[in-house]
């Protein structure tokens, strides 16, 4: 993404007719100090908010205090180097264990307050997780029983918890431990079933922290938003983004990331200027109004293609912000305001330029650069790369030498990231797609091969193979195809339930679909790609029947069915669903969220009620109904209540 020029942001160079394009040179030589920033800020301006969460607030010392709290409590049993794996909710409390772990010199490691029990199972028997810091009633068994201390943390606030624990249980044989020099770890999906996890030093985000500093002006008396889901890169950015710069975090309650509308209320009453949100997100507040009075004058959007360009009526600086966690969240991003001649339009706009201290290389198969407007595999370089994989064999394999013949200075190694671009001639990135089998869902990264192996872990089931077919408007959504183990009565309802404890929410398919064989294509192999086509032909339903060769279960609802009495409210529900979901043979009797329905989706269908009908649903009555039947009769009452020609 284009930067806003500045006095300490430069235009990027570019480097002949070749797909190199080079970020400015660092703000900063040298190492820059994450925590130290904040020190500073507790020693200048130890008085001035640091975390406001509704009517609770806390100072830069509170902050600073309680994490000398905590750390001394915690010095005891975690060094400098250990992995604490992290499951609270965006907090004061967070807030104060992120600062407490960098005073110790622990790797902190979030995992979301609820990152599921055998997927916390998995981390903590891989890596080298010397405890887990969250509410004892939703740590895992063995951590839940075992040896542990109570932590003194803010037990206020929307998201918080009044009990935390540092819950410590042996990891297991072979575990692999946090690479010297770590600040963070996060964990990305894996192939194996099992998440992998990357590292990230603190020279990497702090040469990141200065970028967003200087391009954001993100300063004392701000408000920087803590939206993003604690489980994924995003966060550490505007978390430590606002701890280094005398802002204040004002951590947001969870409704808030289901609904589109209610995220801009939000934003309007808690008066915040600068944030971080997922793509899905955003994309439906550009197709409304933009709410005025907003003090947000800076939004970075990331996670997912972005299809549109924000209007003329948008006020905030919107950045489509492209970047793998193995690159430190933000690689290369591009600035638009509503003052371009191409806002408004449903254009996609490209992913930009590389951010300071940040090369970019466009591939072909061996590796060399093609030449600008050929398509090839994006190359990351430079000072924002991760340390790498807590598994080096992993590493060994994603981080590269230079390729041969490059003199890139600056550049000791490259991430290849498996994503397929084009580079302008003025070295501008545009995203096309995946090399590889890995999808986005919800703007969470997916390698399909997780899912397989998870689903495969239930003795019932044979073996599994997991698709992304894509929607009509370009969405992907998986849909699992599972060969049931002999004698095993299988049903997609039983498997769910055990496949929500491995997976995060994005990567549970929509649908699963119990078959008797694959088909095979001319080598033998799993045709995936026609079992990619039928899934896109035919939504399906989840269903306990087989069918033969991969074709769709007996009794699934046909194709745009729905019943002849149907009401209004019903009609729309109905349709919204089965088209947001992929999936024409859901019926009224499904459960929005089982039949596949994550937070985003969760906003889009509220969206497209309120456009359609008037009807404006919050994301709680959506969630708190057992069935879609539930949805429409709701907005049935609603419609009935309304005003003759409202």
């Amino acid at each position: 993404m284009t930067q806003p020029m500045t006095a300490r942001t430069a235009a990027p160079t570019t480097a002949g007719a070749l797909s190199i394009a080079h970020g400015a040179r660092p703000a900063t030589d040298g190492a820059t100090e994450v925590l130290a920033r904040f020190e500073e800020w507790v020693r200048r301006s130890p008085d001035a908010p640091a975390v406001l969460d509704g009517t609770h607030s806390w100072t830069y010392r509170q902050i600073g205090a309680a994490a000398d709290e905590a750390a001394a409590a915690l010095r005891a049993r975690v060094r400098p180097g250990d992995l604490v794996g992290v499951c609270l909710d965006r907090s004061a409390a967070l807030v104060v264990t992120a600062v407490a772990l960098a005073r110790i010199g622990a790797v902190y490691l979030p995992l979301g307050p609820r990152p599921g029990e055998r997927r916390t199972d998995a981390v903590t028997e891989d890596l080298n997780v010397g405890c887990l810091i969250g509410d004892p009633e939703l740590l895992p068994p063995r951590h839940r029983t075992g040896d542990r201390m109570d932590l003194a943390l803010p037990g206020e606030g929307a998201n918080a918890t009044t009990t935390v624990v540092a819950a410590f249980a042996k990891p297991g044989a072979g575990a692999h431990s946090a690479p010297a020099g770590a600040f963070y770890a996060v964990l990305t999906s894996g192939s194996t079933g099992r998440p992998k996890a990357v590292a990230v030093g603190e020279p990497a985000l702090g040469g990141l922290l200065d970028w967003y500093r200087a391009t954001t002006g993100l300063g004392p008396g701000d408000r920087q938003s803590l939206l993003i889901g604690v489980a994924f890169d995003p966060h550490l950015l505007e978390l430590w983004a606002g701890l280094t710069s005398g802002a204040a975090l004002v951590p947001a309650p969870d409704e808030v990331r289901w609904d589109s509308v209610v995220l801009a209320d939000w934003w309007l009453t808690t008066g915040v200027s600068v944030a971080i949100a997922a793509t899905p997100m955003v994309e439906p507040l550009l197709d409304r109004p933009w709410p005025q009075d907003l003090r947000l004058r800076h939004l970075i959007v990331g996670g997912d293609r972005m299809r549109r360009r924000p209007g003329a009526e948008v006020t905030a600086t919107v950045h489509n912000a492209y970047g793998p966690a193995e690159a430190t969240v933000v690689a290369t991003t591009y600035a638009m305001h509503g003052t371009d001649s191409a806002a408004g339009t449903d254009s996609a706009p490209p992913i930009g330029h590389p951010v300071p201290g940040v090369t970019v290389i466009v591939a072909d198969p061996e590796g060399r650069p093609v030449e600008r407007g050929t398509e090839g595999e994006l190359l990351i370089g430079g000072s924002g790369l991760a340390l790498g994989y807590l598994d080096p064999e992993l590493t060994a394999r994603r981080f590269t030498a230079v390729p041969e013949g490059l003199d890139l200075p600056g550049v000791e190694r490259v991430y290849r990231t498996g994503d397929r671009v084009r580079m302008a001639a003025a070295g501008q990135l545009e995203f096309l797609g995946r090399l590889d089998d890995q999808v986005k869902i919800s703007g969470v990264r997916i390698e399909p091969a997780e899912v397989e192996a998870a689903l495969e872990q239930d003795p019932a089931v044979l073996s599994a193979v997991v698709t992304a077919p894509r929607t009509a408007d370009g969405r992907a959504r998986l849909v699992a195809y599972v060969r049931a183990a002999a004698g095993a009565g299988l049903t997609a309802d039983a498997l769910l339930p055990a496949l929500r404890t491995w997976l995060p929410e994005q990567a549970v398919p929509s649908d699963v679909r119990i078959v008797d064989s694959f088909p095979l294509d001319a080598n033998g192999k799993v045709d995936r790609a026609e079992l990619t086509r039928r899934a896109a032909e035919s939504g399906g339903s989840r269903s306990g029947g087989t069918a033969p060769d991969g074709a769709a279960p007996d009794g699934a609802a046909p194709d745009g069915d729905e019943p002849a009495d149907a009401t209004p409210g019903e009609r729309l529900v109905l349709s919204a669903a089965r088209d947001l979901l992929g999936r024409p043979g859901i019926s009224l009797a499904d459960n929005f969220t089982e039949a596949g329905g994550t937070s985003v989706l969760a906003a889009r269908l509220l969206t497209v009620i309120e456009k359609e009908s008037g009807i404006r649903l919050r994301a709680p009555e959506l969630l708190r109904r057992p069935d879609l039947r539930a949805v429409a009769r709701l907005v049935d009452e609603r419609a009935a209540r309304q005003p003759a020609g409202a």
